[in-house]
């Protein structure tokens, strides 16, 4: 079942971000079970909202990739981290595929 998860990470500024996102390269070498990305900022810090395939994709992620380069980059305090089951997703030019409560895994996310 894919799962939303919503990360507030107080203090984190758009640079940090930045190099985060120059080191961990998400966008070129996707890791597993990534779906979707979104990221924002306002004076508390950095907001992010992921799509993945389950829970444990995304924490095998942040265990080998985004854990180890926050740690080396020196970014401060732990996030708030917030996972919970997708009901539904909407977002147009993409084709996202969630399962019928009597399938037990979720079709692959595709894009259009």
């Amino acid at each position: 079942m894919p799962v939303v998860m919503q990360m507030d990470w107080v203090g984190v500024t758009v640079d940090q971000y930045e190099q985060a996102r120059a080191q961990v390269q998400w966008e070129t070498d996707v890791p597993p079970g990534a779906i979707y990305h979104a990221a924002s900022f306002d004076d508390a810090g950095a907001h992010i909202v992921d799509i993945w395939e389950t829970a444990e994709d995304f924490q095998r992620f942040s265990d080998t990739r985004l854990g180890p380069a926050v740690a080396e980059i020196g970014i401060a305090g732990e996030p708030q981290v917030q996972i919970r089951p997708a009901h539904a997703i909407f977002a147009p030019g993409y084709t996202v595929s969630l399962p019928t409560q009597s399938t037990q895994k979720a079709q692959p996310a595709t894009t259009a």
